[in-house]
């Protein structure tokens, strides 16, 4: 509130010390900005001029963009049923069919294995003036840029450059040499599980003799074992599941080879396994009670049967189920089939992405008309100052490392 001393002065001495007022007045503001009009108008205006001027040198750019969907490396209709045929464990085949996909292809293209052709393909060294080839990737990467839909999953590969089919070219060329090294680690890694298969296979066959051969002696020493149909139908059941279980733990070996135990990839083959240990310890049950019924009731011979039919049945499961996939790897390792589908090729752009002329122009113009507002009311602060801030002002630059161009004026 504005006292009785203050009252008698003159209304061009009001309000004149800021530092001792509470309450800043509306027109003590206006009459800051009336005062300095000409700088706050002004100077903001020569600016954007200047800047307008400047942007009118700048090269336009041009952004070209490709975009790929990333598929099964299993695709066509002969995998798809052999795929059906094998259930649950179609999984175990195709080299990258467990990884994540789209980031997968952004490392890839990010590696220097796929920059490597662009920069000699398109004489990168050259164009941007690069002594080391180090300086050729950090130009490659500053003018692309390598995205994914977070619903989709669709890759966007878009390349800037001052000529728009320089873009469009080096944009589609990172997708040819994407297709040609998805195809080389499809087929190495194709090879790898190959290898395993066949040492996996031979054993299985191997084990399918010996099973075969045990249970042709015991019935060719026992004649004639009678067992019930139930039984038959439950010795299949356990048997197809153990065959499962066997080939799901080959497939664990595999892929422990490549990731660690905490990745999401062992955690799923380990939840599998989990899942049909329990399904058979369901089946087989425990004693007379499980879910076998008669097995418990019956004489040891016909148990040793059942035995030793349990173990040839999932042995010839086991041949058959790994046979498939053993035939499905290989036919991935002779695949060369690009493993991504093409969205959108690059095509030369008509209209530049940047610079934004008029949005720099703009900004510009408003960051200096800021500028000018804050200095103002910092001199008028400056040239209204009591007696006691100034002696703190002097005492802050005492203490400060402040230029001596603060030092020797006012603020």
């Amino acid at each position: 509130m504005i006292d009785s001393e203050n009252k008698n002065l003159p209304p061009q001495n009001r309000n004149a010390d800021f530092g001792s007022e509470e309450e800043i007045n509306l027109l003590d503001l206006l009459l800051v900005l009336g005062k300095n009009w000409k700088t706050i108008i002004g100077v903001p205006f020569i600016v954007a001029v200047i800047t307008a001027i400047i942007s009118l040198t700048m090269p336009n750019i041009y952004t070209a963009k490709a975009m790929i969907l990333p598929g099964d490396d299993n695709g066509g209709g002969m995998m798809s049923a052999m795929m059906a045929q094998m259930g649950g464990l179609a999984g175990l085949a195709g080299g990258f069919s467990r990884y994540s996909k789209t980031d997968l292809y952004i490392t890839m293209l990010q590696s220097e294995t796929i920059k490597d052709p662009l920069i000699d393909r398109f004489k990168l060294m050259e164009l941007y003036n690069a002594k080391f080839r180090t300086s050729a990737y950090r130009g490659l990467d500053g003018c692309t840029a390598i995205s994914s839909g977070k619903k989709d999953g669709v890759l966007t590969i878009a390349v800037s450059d001052k000529d728009p089919k320089l873009a469009a070219s080096i944009a589609n060329a990172y997708v040819d040499e994407l297709g040609k090294l998805a195809i080389k680690l499809n087929m190495a890694g194709a090879g790898k599980d190959l290898a395993y298969l066949e040492e996996s296979l031979a054993k299985a066959k191997v084990d399918l003799t010996t099973a075969e051969e045990t249970l042709k002696a015991f019935q060719t020493r026992n004649k004639v074992v009678t067992v019930t149909d139930q039984a038959k139908a439950t010795l299949e059941g356990v048997a197809q599941l153990r065959a499962q279980l066997i080939a799901q733990e080959v497939q664990l070996a595999r892929i422990r080879q490549q990731f660690t135990d905490e990745s999401q990839e062992v955690k799923s083959a380990n939840a599998t396994i989990a899942n049909l240990r329990g399904q058979i310890a369901r089946m087989e049950g425990s004693s007379s009670a499980g879910s076998m019924p008669g097995v418990g009731a019956m004489p040891q011979l016909g148990q040793e049967y059942m035995r030793l039919m349990r173990e040839f049945k999932i042995q010839e499961t086991l041949v058959e189920l790994l046979t498939k996939q053993y035939e499905m790897t290989k036919l991935n390792e002779s695949n060369d089939v690009v493993p991504f589908q093409l969205l959108q090729s690059a095509k030369a752009p008509e209209l530049k992405s940047r610079p934004k002329r008029s949005l720099i122009v703009i900004m510009s113009a408003f960051a200096t008309g800021f500028i000018m507002v804050l200095l103002a009311f910092v001199r008028e602060f400056g040239a209204k100052m009591n007696d006691d801030d100034r002696m703190r002002w002097e005492e802050l630059k005492r203490v400060l490392p402040i230029p001596k161009r603060f030092k020797t004026g006012r603020i």
